[in-house]
């Protein structure tokens, strides 16, 4: 595959926190490996298309997560995520964009069912967790550092797996293990954005989406990035 669709969900919803930057960096590591992409910006009225090759969803504060949903819960949105990850497309979905693929979440006090793409449950804490953040990704091999801001507290059920242990910060809230993922779909609470502050997971999500192993880091300028974010997080 020469040429690979991302497409970006309600960047105006699901844009708080920098997030929306994921895209950019998966078409510059795109082109570095010789891959055409098209970024497909979806906004709230807008029916996702069928053809995406990698859907990105971001943080955002409790009333834009909940238009969301609604939004993709209208009409065949849910339905064509189903297929797109039957077809093997990929799904990276960070804070309350992981919270919405989840099986049920919080938001502005009330419990509502979120899509069901991931078995976890996403429960309000009783502070705010707010500061760095670095895991160990037993589903990836090897370290990822963000940023986290959120107040939920995600639990996993038996079908998903946790994407990364924590080593600094919090996580999923118990300062054990962030995210959880589920083949080819990835939840975390790492913003950073996160493929910016990881250029081996933007590898990685290519590799996933396109058939063709990019995984492993050529280029001296990000491996010395890469490396250099995690020094700094102890």
């Amino acid at each position: 595959m020469s040429q690979i669709r991302i497409v970006r969900i309600h960047n105006e919803l699901l844009g708080t926190y920098g997030d929306q930057g994921n895209a950019e960096v998966l078409a510059f590591r795109a082109k570095f490996h010789g891959i055409t992409t098209t970024i497909i910006d979806v906004g709230y009225n807008d029916p996702l298309p069928t053809n995406g090759d990698i859907y990105l969803l971001g943080g955002a504060e409790d009333a834009a997560q909940l238009l969301s949903l609604e939004a993709l819960q209208r009409d065949d949105n849910l339905n064509i995520l189903h297929f797109a990850i039957e077809r093997g497309a990929v799904i990276l979905a960070v804070c309350a964009g992981f919270q919405i693929i989840g099986n049920k979440f919080w938001a502005n006090g009330q419990e509502v069912d979120g899509l069901g793409l991931l078995d976890v449950i996403s429960v309000p804490g009783d502070k705010r967790l707010v500061g760095d953040i670095k895991t160990i990704s037993t589903v990836l091999g090897f370290e990822l550092t963000g940023f986290e801001n959120h107040m939920g507290r995600t639990i996993l059920g038996s079908g998903a797996e946790a994407f990364g242990k924590v080593v600094t910060g919090n996580g999923n809230g118990d300062s054990k293990f962030d995210g959880a993922v589920l083949g080819n779909i990835f939840g975390t609470y790492m913003h950073g954005p996160i493929l910016a502050r990881n250029p081996e997971f933007a590898d990685l999500l290519l590799t996933r989406a396109t058939g063709r192993k990019y995984a492993q880091i050529t280029d001296p300028l990000a491996l010395k990035y890469a490396s250099w974010r995690r020094k700094v997080i102890k």
